[in-house]
């Protein structure tokens, strides 16, 4: 049997698992197709149950290639596995595909000589509108909430199945969204108001992302029948797969094709000698432009405020530690990982406040300031105010 064929045969199984109340077992937040023999899940038929699925590539820009790849890649395993289109909602930014850096126009591919898997894939929610209120609405089957996109909803039936698949950047407790912020209590806040409505019969998640285990961990309650993989811990990194530096077929592309974890669940093989995105691959995006043009000084000056941009985050954040621990020892501190079984935080409401803080003195976070979640997360557990972010942060950025 294909590689392909085993992926399509475990989406579709999972699609029918049924959950009790029991205690997951100690590798539910972290899932290979090997490990599913061993999950202590109830495998029921799907019955008279609708299958629907959600998938969402959270990034946006070229250098992210790999999440919308994804994403088409699932779409397509989906479909062949009997979903009609009705029943698959699709969230991505849609800027990869004609990207005047795509080497194949109107083509995308999640390996090296792959096939297209952008070919059909529908258009529900992109650009702005795949955003975090429409997702949430999507979900919900909140159709009066919804701002743009197709109108399609999770219009779902007590008896029905759903697979929902998250592909993007993340940090502790956060998720990226094209321009938002996606925070874990946020997201549990919603699959239980779906599970209150009894509008499914049970629901597995997986989740691509940094530290995509801090989005479900010590948050997410059992009974729920709501099983979810996570491509790691909620302290470790995710890994990129199919890069320039390890495949001489992608070098023309400037960037990866997919991830590791979303590789290993869609095409049930091994891959090795992979590495996460760097700077030094955005670069070799840019660095493809003929010398002395436009386009090419344009990329040079966007890479050169990423570089700063970086660079002001780090020392913004710490001079904030600096402040407010009147050490800078005090960092190692806050990088502290808490016993599993906890979430993140104790007060999401202090966490969302704190970034919220940081934000309004010193710009935003961005996706390479999440690697800082943790720290802020751990600023309110040991008890940092608003006000006191606010005169660090004050201090740090104006001075």
């Amino acid at each position: 049997m294909t590689s392909y064929s085993l992926a399509v045969l475990l989406i579709l199984e999972l699609l029918s698992f049924s959950l009790g109340s029991q205690q997951l077992s100690e590798h539910s937040f972290k899932l290979s197709s090997v490990e599913t023999e061993s999950l202590h899940v109830v495998t029921q038929p799907v019955g008279k149950g609708t299958r629907w699925a959600v998938l969402i590539a959270g990034s946006n820009g070229y250098e992210n290639y790999r999440h919308q790849a994804d994403v088409c890649h699932a779409y397509q395993i989906l479909r062949k596995g009997g979903l009609k289109d009705e029943n698959i909602i699709v969230f991505m930014y849609d800027d990869i595909a004609f990207s005047e850096h795509n080497p194949r126009p109107g083509i995308i591919i999640n390996r090296p000589q792959g096939e297209d898997v952008y070919e059909g894939v529908p258009k529900d929610y992109t650009g702005r509108d795949a955003s975090i209120n429409n997702l949430f609405s999507v979900i919900l089957a909140n159709k009066t909430a919804l701002k743009g996109g197709s109108g399609k909803v999770l219009d779902t039936g007590s008896e029905d199945h759903i697979f929902i698949y998250y592909t993007d950047h993340g940090g502790p407790g956060i998720l990226g969204m094209p321009d938002e912020t996606l925070y874990a209590s946020d997201l549990i806040d919603v699959l239980k108001k779906k599970h209150d409505s009894n509008t499914f019969k049970s629901m597995v998640f997986y989740l691509e992302a940094c530290e995509s285990g801090s989005i479900f961990e010590g948050l997410l309650p059992e009974g729920l029948n709501i099983y979810a993989t996570t491509a790691s811990n909620p302290a470790e990194s995710s890994f990129a797969s199919y890069c320039p530096d390890d495949y001489p077929d992608v070098e023309i592309y400037g960037t990866c094709l997919g991830d590791v974890y979303s590789v290993s669940w869609m095409e049930d093989s091994d891959n090795n000698d992979l590495r996460k995105e760097t700077l030094d691959q955005q670069y070799e995006v840019y660095r493809r432009g003929p010398r002395g043009s436009q386009k090419k000084l344009t990329a040079e000056k966007q890479l050169r405020d990423a570089i700063k941009h970086r660079a002001h985050i780090d020392e913004s954040m710490m001079s904030i530690v600096k402040i407010l621990f009147r050490s800078a020892n005090g960092l190692m501190t806050l990088e502290t990982v808490r016993p599993a079984g906890q979430p993140l935080v104790d007060d999401w409401s202090c966490f969302k406040a704190l970034v919220r803080t940081y934000e309004e003195h010193c710009g935003s976070l961005s996706r390479y300031g999440r690697r800082y979640a943790r720290a802020i997360a751990n600023m309110c557990n040991v008890g940092v105010k608003v006000e006191q972010m606010a005169m660090a942060s004050a201090a740090a950025c104006h001075a």
